[in-house]
């Protein structure tokens, strides 16, 4: 074995991770100067730029991998010395974990038919998690006091570079809402010194402790020309796993040691899944790490056997789950029936225009695999010969395994239309509520869906109505929104083709409600309601907005606890 040739391998992997790192929290640098300036549209194009930095700087390591290996990269016995040698070597570093998903993209890229391989790959870490006593440098710490002391000096502590717009209201604000939770002396405050930004808004999140409890807590703050305020002060568990719902964007925040700042978010969102978390942060590619350990530990736990997903069969997906996780697992098919007409890549650029893009809490995120494995004998015999029939190309039987050669992951929800069929009215109420808001929130965010039938949208835990077929979607700027012409002769009257000329992007709000809500006892509830869905001009309002550059800001928690409800921004 040559040792210059692992050496210079070793050298160049932890070097092309140290590089991505430093770029990943230059551009997170950033966010405060955005939030400051008031420069939204900086703020997405720096969230986006710090999303693609990941296969950019992978791609340059696996080139110079594989020009120092050579005929080597094949080398079993090589590559597991190299493991060996990188994993002694990253252990300081505050991110390691981060360094073995690091490793593990490297090795996948560059070494060629490889599967899953515990000897070579990190498929479990080589290190504990963190200690349950979190490094005390991670926080702001405040001790009892009178609530509004400790928010003054709160807001002393965290500068946003701009003035306030009401610093004094603010601190009366949040000191009322704090006292009307009953905490008992003495108090322990810790606030995590990482500020956490998205898109219009900064959050602070910490937690309180007196004897008898512990809460976590997040305070919003953001910033219109008047200046910097807070919005409102959050402990309800729900709320704040919503902020960090799989179907929002990730944070930009400036974190050291994420697997510290995971371990703490833990403690405040308990049902979060650690995948989750690290998602949220902004470190997908380790998120992705961590779910696939997660299944793992699943299937060793339990016997069930993966069947297709419930609901109507889609035209460009096959969609199946393992009833005892709550995931799902997508593949493109083969061929699609028509009227679908479109190929397989453009289908993957549809999922990677929603990855990059801000979900405003309406979209679900995805993982993205290849040469995914699965125990043969946990594939139902009728799954099996459905993916035969419509995804074969892409599966393939590896001994007692079944390989997916890309299959996306996505979190399981109940399809809208199937829970529509079986809940109450009063749900059902709720249910067409938030389809609606779903639908005129990806609007605002300039995604329209395309495909608006409710077989297309799933409801979440806390009964959040969230899009999840993506193979039809535009952005709202390219639509053409058009009143339907009247017909005034005999012959347009009864024509059996519309006798007006259709372009590819038109679109006529009247006609949503041919097929979107099909349940008597809410349709006429629905169409009320939201009746600005059926309206052409309150479309191309928003689309006026967006193209003037406006970035509608969409908050993640209910308005009616804003502390200025009616403050714009």
């Amino acid at each position: 074995m040559d040792s210059n040739i692992k050496n210079r391998v070793i050298n160049e992997i932890i070097r092309g991770f140290d590089h991505y790192m430093h770029s990943f929290r230059e551009l997170t640098r950033k966010a405060p100067l955005h939030f400051r300036d008031r420069n939204w549209d900086g703020m997405q194009k720096t969230h986006i730029e710090r999303l693609r930095l990941y296969k950019d700087r992978v791609g340059e390591v696996v080139g110079n991998c594989r020009e120092n290996l050579k005929d080597a990269v094949t080398d079993r016995r090589l590559w597991s010395a190299i493991k060996s040698s990188y994993s002694l070597q990253i252990r300081e570093k505050k991110d390691r974990e981060l360094a073995e998903s690091f490793f593990n993209s490297i090795i996948r890229k560059a070494k060629p038919g490889l599967s899953v391989d515990e000897e070579l790959m990190f498929v479990y870490s080589d290190f504990t998690p963190p200690a349950s006593d979190l490094v005390e440098d991670l926080f702001y710490h405040y001790s009892d006091n009178t609530p509004e002391r400790i928010f003054e000096k709160i807001l002393q502590d965290f500068d946003f570079g701009a003035p306030y717009f009401d610093r004094q209201g603010d601190i009366q604000n949040l000191a009322g809402k704090f006292d009307s939770l009953s905490f008992d002396s003495p108090l322990r405050i810790q606030v995590l010194k990482p500020v956490f930004y998205r898109n219009k808004a900064a959050y602070i999140i910490g937690r309180v402790e007196d004897a008898q409890q512990r809460r976590g807590f997040i305070i919003p703050f953001l910033h219109g020309d008047k200046g910097v305020l807070v919005d409102t002060l959050i402990f309800d568990t729900d709320i704040i796993s919503g902020i960090f719902s799989f179907t929002r964007s990730y944070f930009m925040a400036e974190i050291d040691s994420p697997a510290q700042v995971v371990d703490f978010l833990n403690t405040l969102i308990p049902p979060k899944k650690i995948h989750e978390l690290y998602n949220a942060i902004g470190f997908n590619k380790h998120g992705k790490t961590e779910f696939y350990r997660d299944f793992l530990n699943n299937l060793q736990n339990s016997q069930d056997q993966f069947v297709s997903a419930s609901g109507i069969k889609g035209l460009v997906m096959e969609v199946f789950t393992l009833p005892s996780y709550n995931i799902v697992f997508k593949m493109i098919k083969d061929h699609f029936d028509p009227p679908k007409n479109m190929t397989r890549q453009q289908v993957r650029e549809k999922y990677k225009l929603v990855s990059l893009h801000d979900r405003v809490g309406r979209m679900a995120d995805t993982h993205e695999f290849e040469d995914f494995h699965l125990p043969l004998h946990r594939v139902h015999p009728s799954l099996l010969t459905a993916l035969k029939n419509t995804v074969n190309s892409l599966i393939e039987i590896r001994g007692e395994e079944l390989v997916l050669k890309h299959v996306y992951t996505e979190r399981r929800m109940i399809p809208l239309n199937l829970y529509l069929e079986t809940c109450s009215t009063e749900e059902a109420k709720q249910a067409v509520e938030e389809y609606g808001n779903a639908i005129l929130q990806l609007a605002k965010a300039n995604i329209f869906p395309g495909d608006m039938m409710t077989k297309n949208f799933g409801v979440t835990r806390q009964k959040r109505v969230v899009f999840y077929d993506y193979d039809e979607i535009e952005f709202l700027t390219k639509m053409n929104f058009r009143h339907k012409p009247k017909a005034e002769t005999f012959e347009q009257i009864y024509a059996s083709e519309p006798w007006y000329d259709i372009g590819p992007d038109d679109v006529f709000p009247e006609d949503f409600k041919k097929f979107m809500i099909g349940r008597e006892d809410v349709k006429a509830y629905f169409f009320e309601y939201h009746r600005k869905l059926f309206d052409p001009e309150y479309w191309i309002m928003i689309q006026k907005r967006l193209k003037a550059g406006e970035l509608i800001h969409a908050f993640p928690y209910p308005t009616a606890i804003r502390f200025r409800p009616l403050a714009s921004f």
